[in-house]
């Protein structure tokens, strides 16, 4: 949602050079659209609104429901394919009401079941910032819904059943902070949409309210107070450290991952220390959610469990045989509530995908693709049951059959490189002499080739987080070497990870590098 226009009292827009001849109103309509520019952020309608590769909230985002694929609207001001011939008005009825400019029914997909709880005014701020955007033309591709799911009409039936529209109204018994939190995770934040436990597509009052489920193939976990499987063991300091960074000190936070991780990146991070201090009091409100019974739990054989070989092998050296990880560098297992959620579908798709550098933290190989299903699903089992962690054990083993199916990752090794997000680190690698540095790199190469360009980066970029620059040479990596003739008969994920593991070594560990060029005979950077 955004950019510039402001809107006359009585008939529409008007143009930028007639605003810009009234500097009062010029100044007011510039804090309107930049009050609606963080309203925007708070909603994160830049996930869905934008395509991968495509141009910001131009939409044809692919959405997967359970209905089918529908493909999101273009929210820039163009004419054609846009918002440029709509009123504020209709923008209004859909954001409200659900209802689009021509009478129709809107999917429930858009969240219009939480933003109906948005106040007028702040919809005539993000209306205003959409506005103001770059218009771009982009035509928005057909949805892929099959017949009867395609007949609009039906969706009456729905919205009789589960729809009611109407503003957030305060708790007069409540705080002023307890109600903003409220007002922005049960409307522009929608946190139920994922974190709903027995959900129906936009419906914001099923049962099981923030209680977890499961959303486009992970698992949304409980955010309740309850103290086992939500954040009620968490302190409100890691609470609102994991909202804005993806993780936080102590064992529970754990680390975030898919849609959470982007919802974090593009969104929770922006928003004002005041505003996720308030979302955390608003949900310590709420009342504490179980899942699953402890008591009710599969009887688990830690020692014998077949999992823990599986454990030792592939995960133990960096997460620790006890589950400790290594503060600071490898996440805890023991005691980490998001590992303890009711579902197993972020564990299993961590394994298989891996993570990138994130928070200080090294990247997690993609060690799945290296394993049987089976074997997948005996060390999730024995992840989420060991070092007092309690958790159900997986029913249904085809579940991993189908996440690998549908986990594409670079560091799995079956999904294109990625593209280098940050022009300042690109720009920097460039300087370094990356493609020199990279030019048929063999893994005896990592270190040493290493050495000489991880200094010229710093140098070329003082200010670049560690993260980034970690991530940006796993990319130029993937790039360079993956068809490499070296790699043919290696498995692409182990190679691609050790890699990555490394530059977050030499990153973290400096001195690491002054001993290496002090070894006689140690191989001399090749840049």
């Amino acid at each position: 949602m955004r950019r510039l226009r402001a809107l006359a009292a009585t008939s529409g827009f008007v143009s930028i050079l007639t605003v810009a001849a009234v500097p009062g109103a010029r100044a007011a309509d510039q804090d309107l659209i930049k009050r609606g520019e963080y309203l925007v952020t708070a909603g994160d309608c830049v996930a869905c609104h934008t395509a991968p590769g495509g141009k910001r909230l131009a939409g044809n985002y692919v959405l997967n429901t359970p209905i089918g694929k529908i493909r999101t609207p273009n929210l820039t001001p163009d004419k054609e394919t846009g918002l440029g011939n709509w009123s504020e008005e209709d923008f209004y009825r859909a954001f409200h009401d659900g209802i689009s400019k021509d009478g129709s029914y809107l999917y429930p997909a858009f969240p219009f079941g939480w933003y109906t709880k948005v106040t007028k005014d702040d919809v005539k701020a993000i209306w205003a910032y959409l506005q103001s955007l770059e218009p771009v033309n982009e035509p928005r591709k057909d949805n892929e819904i099959p017949f009867p799911f395609n007949i609009r009409t039906a969706l009456i039936t729905w919205r009789t059943a589960f729809f009611s529209a109407g503003e957030f109204q305060p708790d007069p018994n409540a705080s002023a902070e307890v109600n903003r939190g409220g007002y922005l995770v049960e409307g522009l934040g929608h946190c139920g949409m994922c974190h709903n436990e027995r959900k129906l597509v936009g419906n914001s009052g099923l049962a099981g309210k923030l209680g977890g489920g499961v959303i486009d193939g992970w698992y949304a976990p409980n955010i309740t107070p309850n103290d086992h499987q939500g954040i009620g063991s968490w302190t409100d300091e890691q609470v609102i450290t994991y909202l804005k960074a993806g993780t936080a000190p102590g064992n529970a936070p754990g680390v975030a991952a898919g849609p959470m991780r982007q919802t974090i990146e593009e969104s929770l991070s922006k928003m004002t220390d005041a505003d996720l201090k308030a979302m955390v009091a608003y949900l310590r409100t709420q009342k504490a959610r179980e899942t699953y019974k402890v008591k009710d739990l599969e009887a688990f054989n830690q020692p014998n469990a077949p999992g823990s070989a599986t454990y030792l092998s592939y995960c133990s050296s960096c997460h620790k045989p006890d589950g400790r990880g290594v503060e600071g560098a490898i996440p805890a297992l023991a005691g980490n509530t998001s590992v303890q959620s009711q579902g197993p579908e972020t564990v299993i798709n961590v394994i298989l995908g891996g993570l990138g550098a994130q928070s200080g933290y090294a990247p997690m190989l993609a060690v799945g693709q290296g394993m049987t299903d089976q074997e997948v699903a005996d060390v999730t089992d024995y992840i989420r049951n060991s070092w007092g962690n309690k958790a159900p054990v997986i029913a249904d083993r085809g579940v991993v059959s189908q996440a690998r199916g549908q986990i594409k990752t670079m560091l799995a090794g079956n999904a294109p490189c990625a593209e280098i997000e940050q022009p300042a680190i690109a720009k920097a690698l460039d300087e370094a002499g990356l493609a020199d540095a990279l030019k048929d790199i063999r893994q005896e190469d990592f270190i040493p080739r290493l050495d000489g360009l991880l200094p010229k980066i710093k140098a070329a970029a003082p200010g670049a987080k560690d993260d980034d620059i970690v991530n940006g040479l796993t990319t130029a990596f993937c790039k360079v070497a993956k068809d490499n003739e070296f790699y043919r008969n290696a498995p692409w994920h182990a190679v691609i990870g050790s890699f990555s593991n490394v530059v977050y070594s030499q990153l973290k560990n400096p001195e690491k590098r002054a001993e290496i060029r002090s070894v006689p005979g140690a191989a001399p950077p090749r840049n």
